[in-house]
């Protein structure tokens, strides 16, 4: 009883490879053939195309049939993009992010340079210093991977006062959003719930609509600072 077919029935055709080459040759001195049945290196298997695929968050390898494997390969969720430590100085405040950037799933890990193509979950750019410094983000996790649920859905709160968030800067346990009005909005990071609450209940006070505002500040609990944008002489 040795493996003949190999389908893979989710994921890339050419992920088939993986399994007949890990099941070429014997084990015990070519008294086993890897591909029997009953010894199929699925470890392997799995190990070599995660290690090759960082887009693919898992591999199940099912037995068939006595002479068929399955392969099904589940995908990473693009959650945002990555662009860096932080957003260039001269990035005009309504630029939502067009450095070379990598999207990251729901755990954080960075798994895929991003393309205009790339679909993710949230349209705003995402920027925070790495733990280590390295040349390559792909296979890191970002720092704040725990965190960033809430502070991207604080993000997608704020759009209900009329300006949608384009970059998310996490820096020293803070948040900065930048509005596409160009207004930004600071708080600190784990504290969404009052800090929305304090922006709600100023509201009626403030427009991050019109690019009016140079920021605003809800890092003071219970206290809500502005500042206007000076004009220009």
């Amino acid at each position: 009883m040795r493996i003949a077919r190999v389908d893979v029935v989710a994921g890339n055709p050419s992920l088939a490879s993986y399994a007949t080459s890990t099941m070429s040759g014997f084990y015990l001195f070519g008294l086993v053939p890897r591909d029997s049945f009953f010894f199929v290196p699925e470890d392997t298997m799995r190990h070599a195309i995660l290690a090759d695929h960082p887009d693919i968050a898992a591999v199940s390898i099912s037995r068939e049939s006595l002479t068929a494997l399955s392969i099904r390969a589940i995908a990473r969720t693009a959650v945002a993009r990555w662009c860096g430590s932080a957003p260039p100085a001269n990035m005009a405040s309504s630029t939502s992010g067009t450095e070379n950037c990598t999207v990251f799933d729901p755990n954080g890990f960075l798994f895929e340079p991003f393309s205009s193509t790339t679909p993710t979950l949230n349209p705003f750019a995402f920027y925070e210093p790495l733990a280590a410094s390295s040349t390559d983000a792909l296979g890191r996790t970002l720092p704040s991977a725990d965190q960033l649920p809430s502070a991207f859905d604080f993000a997608r709160r704020v759009a209900v006062f009329g300006s949608p968030v384009v970059r998310v800067v996490v820096r020293g346990g803070e948040v900065d959003d930048y509005l596409g009005s160009g207004t930004r909005v600071t708080y600190v990071l784990g504290d969404e719930q009052n800090a929305i609450t304090a922006l709600v209940s100023a509201s009626a006070g403030l427009n991050l609509a019109d690019g009016s505002l140079e920021y605003v500040d809800l890092r003071f609990d219970g206290k809500v600072y502005l500042k206007k944008v000076e004009p220009r002489k």
